[in-house]
């Protein structure tokens, strides 16, 4: 299979920083934000312990039940939360987290033993940890790897690598909040100005840790609209790709909290209507999965994601439409007045089947009435006015896109009166794109990632006080 098509390891990464229309026909004169965590805001060491603490409690009782499926979930949980890292959370908890893997590994047969050894090596466990978890010596945990045929060498993970260069950039001036700030810098967003009203422009960042566990709902919409999911051998690959400036920085902060993203650089062809575009550099980010890792359906049929999204709560449904929004969706408002969110999906493809489905769970769980429309290459599930104020609330806290978020929060500011008419279409005017001309927000994906990246941000802090004052953390 051609690397392009299937890709199994490797790739460069960049550090965590590096991702329409009026009622009836769409008649609107603005394109909308089309997209076609750099890790968030750390939690506080407190959260982060009470975190571990549940999960370890929730294992124990998996344990006693001899549920190994329950058990091994949890371990991969708190491995992904860095429970098992006593520099980070304590020893105390680390050593707890040691006993868990430890209670697996003593109730499990020879195949159920290689799992996890596969598992925790494909989470970049080092082996010094897991020879203390298993209480065995290093000559007979080699054993056990070439009994399960795991390769398995000493080596720094790249992952590893990555968090430790993180930590000395931030103590040089970087941090994911100064990244946003630039890249809504970059694509003409006067961060200050927005904050001015109380909108805060890097919110989107806030809310990505739940999603360390890609068993929430945001996930699987993500995947029914722009996530591409694909089996290659033993791997699970999960890819977005994107010539857009916002898309460049969103994508691998939202790919980071499954996993280190690589990334892929290449030319893509231009579409027929982008004439003042001579060239488009396409960004790919990709993560690598286990087999068993990522727990949504690959392909679909209608039977199957109505009784998926029928067994949503009510927050879960939420979550899935707003994973489906960050990736196929838009929201905006018009020179009549009005406000939009638009979900879209290809004519004769599988994902049209999602608008109807999507508008009748949602009409009859929330009351919220949507209507789907044709269009020449496409067909939009369509919520405006009064139901799409109705559909933002609930969805809002969920949305991580940082042009979907931050019209979402200044559209429901202006309709709480929270800011003026005039107040509102001065920022909004900042979030629009232009039509049929050059656009900084599009095509310019390299460019923004070479820019907010954290290696660029290692000298020239009087520039950046001069320009933003210190980092704001809000």
């Amino acid at each position: 299979m051609h690397r392009s098509e299937c890709l199994a390891k490797g790739g460069f990464k960049i550090i965590n920083g590096p991702p329409r229309v009026g009622k009836g026909p769409m008649t609107s004169k603005e394109v909308s934000d089309t997209s076609n965590e750099a890790s968030p805001s750390r939690p506080t060491q407190a959260g982060r312990i009470e975190t571990c603490q549940e999960a370890i409690k929730e294992a124990r009782r998996c344990l006693e039940s001899n549920d190994k499926d329950c058990i091994t979930r949890l371990i991969e949980e708190l491995v992904r939360n860095q429970c098992h890292d006593g520099r980070l959370i304590g020893k105390k908890i680390a050593d707890r987290v040691r006993g868990v893997v430890h209670g697996l590994w003593l109730v499990s047969d020879d195949e159920y033993r290689c799992e996890l050894l596969r598992m925790l090596k494909s989470l970049d466990v080092s082996k010094k940890w897991v020879v203390k978890a298993l209480s065995m010596y290093t000559k007979m945990l080699n054993k056990w790897i070439a009994k399960c045929g795991i390769d398995w060498e000493y080596k720094m993970a790249r992952s590893n690598i990555v968090r430790q260069l993180e930590d000395l950039l931030r103590r040089m001036g970087w941090s994911e909040v100064r990244m946003c700030e630039e890249m809504w810098q970059f694509v003409g967003v006067d961060v200050d100005e927005f904050r001015k009203y109380s909108v805060e422009p890097c919110v989107w960042l806030e809310g990505l840790e739940p999603l360390r566990n890609l068993r929430k709902p945001y996930w699987f919409g993500l995947k029914v609209s722009d996530l591409v999911v694909k089996k290659c051998g033993n791997n699970i690959v999960l890819e977005l790709s994107t010539t857009n400036s916002v898309d460049a920085i969103f994508f691998p902060v939202l790919l980071n909290m499954a996993r280190t993203p690589g990334l892929k650089i290449e030319w893509k062809r231009v579409a027929p209507t982008a004439k003042y575009v001579r060239k488009a550099i396409a960004l790919g980010y990709y993560v690598d999965l286990g087999i068993g890792d990522w727990p949504w359906p690959i392909k679909l049929n209608a039977d199957e994601l109505k009784r998926i999204l029928d067994g949503f709560s009510d927050e879960e449904l939420a979550m899935f439409v707003s994973g489906l929004l960050d990736g196929d969706g838009s929201v905006w408002y018009d020179y009549n007045s009005s406000v939009y969110v638009k979900i879209s999906a290809c004519k004769a493809c599988p994902k049209r089947m999602v608008l109807g489905i999507l508008r009748d769970i949602i009409a009859k769980r929330f009351g919220i009435i949507g209507r789907i429309y044709p269009l020449n290459n496409s067909d939009v599930l369509m919520f405006y006015d009064e139901s799409a104020v109705r559909l933002l609330r609930l969805i809002r806290p969920f949305v991580h896109h940082p042009l979907r978020r931050l019209r979402i929060e200044l559209i429901l500011a202006y309709y709480d009166g929270k800011i003026s008419k005039d107040e509102f279409m001065k920022l909004y005017e900042q979030t629009k794109y232009e039509l049929g001309a050059p656009d900084v927000k599009r095509n310019n994906a390299l460019e923004i990632l070479t820019r907010a990246a954290p290696q660029t941000h290692t000298h020239g802090e009087s520039r950046h006080k001069k320009l933003h004052g210190p980092p704001s953390i809000n």
